[in-house]
């Protein structure tokens, strides 16, 4: 297992993330499980003796009881506090009252409160905003974010699903309110799902946010485990088969699978530890959330860190799935080349 710091600051977390959606049997509308207290405790154990110092829950999830469980989980492993990373996120809905759900300054005071409730903890290592809030001036949520970071109640703060334009609005405001800043974006990045290579991962590298990839196997697709069936559809028992999310290009996917399937096979590993690994080796991705309802599932995943792709491999599989310049990137691009825009080695900037 490697680690690395998270963005700009100074925490440093394993290349892999427990991610705990899978936790809990309660209906929680988007997604249900069926994971009780004992299964994930043993999740937990297996991660951490894999090297993982890093859980990554919402509050949303499974309506609260993800939370409830990596905090049990911690307890009956007797988990020193300062020995893993906890992030957790609030925005989503909690209830079917007006002020339920979204980043007001109202709901998140609320919600780190009832987080930190059900963890059974006195603060979490990173708290995320889990989507865009149209209701909510942005300058509202972030004091909210300053005032749960100068409480102690979250060491660092990050953001999730926003746009590139969003988080860096977001990053002047607390740059200019002297509040503290974004470390992180959890975004969804898979090797079928490139859409954030146009703008977010170039600001991602300019102002110096980690990148948390969430869905990282494209919801099942990548995993090696659906049959490609009439029209690229994804046949097999699995969450696809309940619920097509996230989006995703099904032909390129099951192209992938195919070009992954001998890595996999040369190595002993799963096709869906190649397409983590492909993540891995991108310099702009800090940390990799992969889920499990059960040990070997998990297993298949944390074998990701140890696969070291070869450039050839990793040629192959960046040519499948890359993915169209837009407006303005092919004109940027166009006049790079047309006019020739070079620095010289004499007058590097400094």
């Amino acid at each position: 297992m490697r680690y690395n710091r998270l963005g700009q600051s100074g925490l440093v977390v394993s290349e892999l993330c427990l991610g705990a959606m899978t936790f809990g049997n309660k209906p929680s509308g988007f997604f249900t499980h069926d994971l009780d207290q004992e299964g994930s405790t043993a999740l937990v154990k297996q991660a951490l003796e894999a090297g993982v110092n890093f859980i990554d829950t919402a509050n949303l999830y499974t309506a609260g009881q993800s939370e409830e469980f990596v905090g049990g989980a911690l307890r009956a492993l007797g988990i020193a506090r300062d020995q893993i990373v906890v992030a957790t996120k609030g925005m989503g809905p909690m209830g079917e009252g007006p002020n339920d759900s979204g980043s007001s300054r109202y709901h998140l005071l609320h919600q780190i409160d009832a987080s930190l409730s059900r963890l059974g903890l006195d603060h979490v290592d990173l708290y995320q905003i889990h989507g865009w809030d149209p209701n909510c001036g942005m300058e509202e949520t972030l004091r909210a974010l300053e005032d749960i970071v100068r409480s102690g109640r979250a060491r660092y703060v990050g953001v999730s699903n926003w746009a590139a334009w969003q988080i860096a609005k977001a990053l002047g405001i607390c740059e200019r309110r002297g509040w503290d800043k974004f470390v992180s974006l959890q975004a969804l990045y898979t090797a079928a799902n490139r859409e954030l290579e146009r703008e977010i991962v170039p600001m991602l590298r300019s102002e110096g946010l980690g990148l948390m990839v969430w869905s990282p196997l494209a919801g099942g697709l990548l995993s090696g485990k659906y049959a490609r069936g009439e029209n690229d559809a994804a046949e097999g028992e699995g969450r696809r088969a309940q619920l097509d999310f996230p989006r995703t290009d099904k032909a390129l996917a099951f192209d992938l699978v195919e070009a992954m399937r001998p890595m996999a096979e040369s190595r002993g590993v799963s096709i869906a530890a190649i397409a983590l690994a492909w993540l891995l080796h991108k310099d702009v991705v800090t940390s990799v959330i992969v889920g499990a309802r059960r040990p070997d599932q998990l297993a298949e995943n944390l074998a990701a860190s140890g696969v070291e792709l070869t450039a050839d491999e990793l040629a192959s599989l960046d040519a499948l799935g890359e993915p169209e310049l837009e407006y303005p990137a092919w004109a940027i691009r166009s006049q790079e080349t047309r006019h020739g825009f070079r620095v010289s080695p004499r007058r590097q900037p400094k």
